[in-house]
C-alpha cells in the first residue's frame, strides 16, 4: 500500500504542513506514526483521500464539523443510501445559507446604488450651485 509524508502530501495539494497537522487536530485526519518517539506521520491512500475530500469540502464552503460527518462517512462504508442522503442534507442545507447570502449581498447592492446614485445628485447640485 501506497504511503505519503506530510511534506509530499503538502506539496501534492498545495498546502502547508500546518494546515494537515490542522485538520488532524480536528479529527479528519489520522496518520500512522513511525521513527523515534513516533515522529513522523505517515500517511495512506485512505488518508489522502480524507484529506482529498476535506479540501474539496472547504473549496464548497462547507463547516468543519460538516466535512468531518463526510469523511466519518466514508470511514464507515455501511449504507451508501444513507450516507448519500446524508450528503444531500448537508449540501442542501449550504445551499440554503448561500442562497439567503446572495440575497443579503444584493440587498446591500441595491442600498449601496442608491447611496451612490443620490450622493451624485446632491454632488451635482453642489456643482452647479457653485457656478
Amino acid at each position: 500500500m501506497a504511503t505519503y509524508t506530510i511534506t509530499e502530501l503538502a506539496r501534492e495539494f498545495d498546502i502547508t504542513p500546518r494546515a494537515i497537522r490542522f485538520y488532524e487536530d480536528q479529527g479528519l485526519l489520522s496518520p500512522t506514526r513511525e521513527g523515534p518517539g513516533g515522529r513522523n506521520r505517515v500517511y495512506t491512500t485512505r488518508e489522502r483521500t480524507h484529506l482529498k475530500l476535506t479540501l474539496r469540502g472547504k473549496r464548497l464552503g462547507l463547516s468543519l464539523s460538516d466535512i468531518k460527518s463526510l469523511v466519518d462517512m466514508y470511514r464507515s462504508p455501511k449504507d451508501t443510501e444513507v450516507q448519500l442522503q446524508s450528503f444531500l442534507v448537508v449540501l442542501a442545507r449550504h445551499r440554503a445559507a448561500l442562497e439567503q447570502q446572495r440575497e443579503d449581498i444584493e440587498i446591500m447592492l441595491a442600498e449601496i446604488s442608491a447611496h451612490e446614485e443620490k450622493s451624485r445628485s446632491l454632488l451635482g447640485r453642489l456643482d452647479h450651485a457653485e457656478k
